[in-house]
């Protein structure tokens, strides 16, 4: 297992590259179950998510080989409909194999993901809209068992009590790809990793409409080719970057990205009176001596991202003033205060919200991270704090950044990874 050790205080300065999206190429690489024909997809990250999914790819047949930033791929031969709990169990987002296995072979055994560190997240959503495509649904030892004759198109509703869900939009649409007739979701996740998905699947051949709206119509369709594709930047790992640029009083350049991605976080970094410039693919974005606090609610896309929370929590502890955040996606996804107070942070939750009263300076401590983007809002806070910080069960931080110490590094952090003894 390993640590890793910042020598805080460090001003970062120069230019990073952000690499591709995990949360879209992990439904990415699901969906070439539904083509026998060979994909090649490029811009992947290397991350142990990615290499998850694609050891459970292969554990249902499919060959695949990860060089350089590149998947070649080709689900051939189907050898197995069972996707274990030992793997799923370890990625959330390999539960969204259900929906591409029943599009190309009707029937799937899929592991329930199990608890989650940042709160309940069910799939019941997953389960009900399946259902409406004519599929047969059974749980049971902690399996959901599923089967269908002929999928058929139907309008499906995917609604939850915190919004629409990201994973259970790409399930039905994955399964309606392949299904007989018209398919309508309403109430569609809008994330820019659904319209990634989607663009994915018709430029394999499929007739999808309206993704990036709460609203997606899916005309079904016998089969599906193979493609050469590339993946979207990271959102989360560029927003990232732009909050370590300001924490540690830098100016950093954070080159091949999406604007549009970020919009929500490049309005609220504004009005703590960052200064950020739009380039072609790029965004500039340098401290000010004083940063001024904000409020911030975490919402569905386009809305503020809860997975930017956190990491931004970090900010607005150094900012002098009272903050508010409010999380309305996962209620429970606060176990980084604890830490971040544990390094002179004051921060006090009350329900859904957390409380910041910003503080001159942290300082560095040991520190546990609970989850993945937990473990990045530690990463910035050590960069910015005074003296060392060293920050334990950086195997979360693993699964969602590609090589995160090295791109700081040619920043000019001080930061290392070591063995834990």
């Amino acid at each position: 297992m390993d640590k890793l050790i910042i020598e805080g205080g460090k001003r970062l300065k120069g230019s990073v590259k952000i690499s591709g999206s995990k949360n879209a190429v992990l439904p990415i690489l699901a969906a070439t179950l539904l083509t026998d024909k060979p994909c090649r997809i490029s811009n992947v990250p290397d991350l142990k998510d990615v290499h998850f999914m694609l050891r459970l790819l292969r554990i249902l047949g499919v060959s695949a080989e990860f060089k350089r930033g590149v998947v070649k791929i080709c689900a051939k031969d189907i050898k197995s409909h069972i996707a274990p709990y030992n793997l799923v169990s370890k990625m959330r987002a390999s539960f969204c194999l259900l929906g591409p296995l029943l599009g190309r072979i009707k029937k799937a055994q899929v592991s329930l993901p199990g608890g989650c560190i940042i709160g309940v997240r069910p799939v019941n959503l997953h389960i009900e809209g399946l259902r409406r495509l004519n599929v047969n649904i059974e749980i049971s030892a902690g399996y959901v068992n599923a089967q269908t004759k002929s999928l058929r198109g139907n309008s499906v509703y995917l609604g939850g009590e915190f919004g629409s869900s990201v994973l259970a939009t790409a399930n039905v649409l994955m399964a309606a790809v392949k299904a007989k007739g018209l398919t309508v979701i309403e109430s569609a996740a809008c994330e820019p990793e659904i319209l990634d998905l989607a663009d994915f699947l018709n430029s394999m051949g499929a007739h999808i409409h309206g993704a990036g709206t709460p609203t997606i119509r899916i005309q079904g369709v016998k089969s599906l080719c193979g493609v050469d594709y590339k993946v979207i930047p990271d959102r989360v790992e560029a927003g990232t970057f732009m909050i370590a640029a300001l924490i540690t009083k830098g100016d950093i350049v954070i080159e091949g990205v999406n604007h549009y991605h970020l919009s929500a976080l490049i309005d609220k970094l504004g009005k703590t009176g960052s200064r950020i410039k739009k380039l072609d693919n790029s965004l500039h974005i340098a401290a000010v001596n004083k940063l001024k606090p904000v409020n911030i609610t975490t919402l569905p896309y386009p809305g503020f991202p809860t997975d930017m929370q956190a990491q931004f929590m970090s900010l607005l502890s150094v900012v002098d003033g009272v903050s508010v955040v409010t999380e309305k996606i996962y209620p429970d996804r606060f176990m980084h205060i604890a830490e971040l107070n544990r390094m002179g942070a004051h921060i006090q939750k009350e329900g859904p919200c957390a409380i910041i009263e910003g503080v001159k300076f942290l300082t560095g401590a040991p520190v546990m991270a609970s989850d993945l983007r937990a473990s990045a809002a530690l990463v910035l806070a050590g960069l910015a704090a005074k003296g060392t910080t060293e920050i334990f069960r950086i195997y979360h931080l693993d699964r969602g950044y590609d090589r995160i110490e090295s791109k700081l590094q040619k920043l000019g952090a001080c930061i290392y990874r070591r063995k834990v003894r």
